[in-house]
């Protein structure tokens, strides 16, 4: 796929990887920003998008929460227990409508399906996963196509294991050890066979395939001999990559994007480098069959002064900014195949709510169902945060961030030519990904 990538001149010092006061928490089994970290998400969507799961907290007391997405208006469904969760417990929403539940008791991993009996809870137990091995983690990994199974990820001292947790025979499944330490988890094609793992061997982090029907391990992404390269979503209609990659910056993790198979550099576009925050990209437009320019891809910024919103588009080089819904679950959300963005929130006035817009093309703002809750957010923002959310197109060289950032061009301003510098890369062996 990859034999050199193209730097575009550089019009500041931003680095996405350590923004101050952005919501991070180091782990595996979710969607990593730049830097390699998790953002914290509000909650967790099928991937159709037809159900949701969140812990929320009633008081002192936390529950498992089940939305329903997919009919005319959004509800939620409160899954208590016998007693209150803890903090951090794990919940994901199956194709079924279920909730699947990972609790933690000493080093043991139990699993369990949830769904409303009436008035009440009900529970079917799906065994556990001892981890005796101090040091071990285990994580969900992201809810698979189809939502009839689930899967988990152990960590190691020395290498990680895929389980197959729900939708099996019977009680959790080991399926493949994988040498090394592995975090994050893309889906790469519709069966739920073939799955990225970003792995930290030798001092640095590659993406690997693990193939769960034949438990092969095979290279996937590897950018240059001396980068930590990692992916962070995959679009299977069209082939696209969000990619994360130290190799055009060495030490500084930038977000890039690539296709599946292609003979095309990885492109790192100066617009998704915003100064002191983080960007992370959370959903990518579907059924845009061998179109991967033309996919709307949102995008969360995190930086010290809150958490807006992105959308971009790889054809078009700049990202709008978009104030978030106010209630807005961070970091959760999906784009239709007409290119709606679908943000999930909860107010004290609406406990489950669904703000929608159009994502914007070049030199519009979107509008749709919800874009006078996002006007509405946007209203509402303390006096002196005006400026967090850039509202508007931003081009390469001008990502515009906190207020008195520095912005060296602009749409009437543009940079100076300067020719582009290549990086030497390896060649990374996405063209031989085959699923049969």
């Amino acid at each position: 796929m990859t034999v050199c990538a193209i730097e575009p001149p550089s019009t500041g010092t931003s680095d996405t990887s350590g923004a101050p006061g952005a919501s991070r928490t180091p782990g595996a089994g979710g969607t990593t920003g730049a830097g390699g970290c998790v953002p914290v998400a509000g909650c967790v969507l099928t991937a159709d998008g037809a159900y949701a799961a969140r812990l929320a907290l009633d008081g002192d007391s936390w529950f498992p929460e089940r939305w329903t997405l997919d009919g005319p208006e959004p509800y939620a469904v409160p899954l208590p227990g016998h007693q209150p969760e803890e903090p951090g417990t794990e919940v994901q929403p199956m194709g079924d409508g279920r909730v699947l539940i990972h609790r933690l008791v000493e080093r043991r991993h139990a699993f369990a399906l949830l769904y409303p009996t009436g008035p009440g809870t009900g529970e079917l137990p799906l065994g556990a996963v001892e981890c005796p091995e101090p040091g071990t983690r285990l994580t969900l990994l992201p809810p698979a196509p189809g939502g009839a199974r689930a899967y988990a990820l152990t960590v190691g001292p020395r290498s990680s294991v895929v389980w197959l947790v729900a939708g099996g025979a019977s009680g959790p499944e080991r399926l493949a050890e994988v040498p090394g330490l592995c975090s994050g988890g893309v889906w790469l094609d519709g069966a739920g066979r073939m799955l990225a793992l970003d792995r930290e061997l030798g001092g640095r982090t590659k993406t690997v395939v693990v193939d769960l029907e034949r438990g092969e391990v095979t290279p996937l992404l590897q950018i240059a001999e001396d980068s930590d390269d990692r992916l962070l979503l995959a679009d299977r209609d069209s082939g696209l990559l969000l990619i994360s990659s130290d190799a055009p910056s060495p030490g500084r993790p930038r977000v890039g994007w690539g296709v599946l198979g292609s003979t095309l550099p990885v492109r790192f576009p100066e617009c998704l480098r915003v100064p002191d925050c983080t960007v992370t990209p959370f959903a990518v437009q579907p059924e845009q069959m061998l179109m991967p320019e033309s996919c709307a891809v949102a995008l969360r910024v995190d930086g010290a002064f809150g958490t807006w919103l992105g959308v971009w588009r790889p054809a078009e080089r700049l990202m709008c900014h978009l104030p978030a819904p106010e209630g807005w679950l961070r970091g959760a959300g999906l784009l239709t195949r007409d290119g709606v963005l679908r943000l999930p929130y909860a107010t004290g006035d609406v406990p489950c709510g669904v703000a929608e817009l159009t994502a914007p093309r070049s030199g519009t703002r979107g509008r749709g169902a919800g874009a006078g809750q996002l006007e509405a957010a946007d209203a509402a923002r303390p006096e002196g945060r005006a400026e967090v959310g850039p509202q508007g197109p931003v081009r390469d060289g001008a990502a515009a961030g906190p207020p008195g950032a520095s912005r060296q061009a602009t749409e009437t301003d543009p940079p100076e030519p300067v020719a582009a510098r290549p990086v030497p890369l390896q060649q990374a062996p996405l063209g031989g990904l085959v699923t049969k």
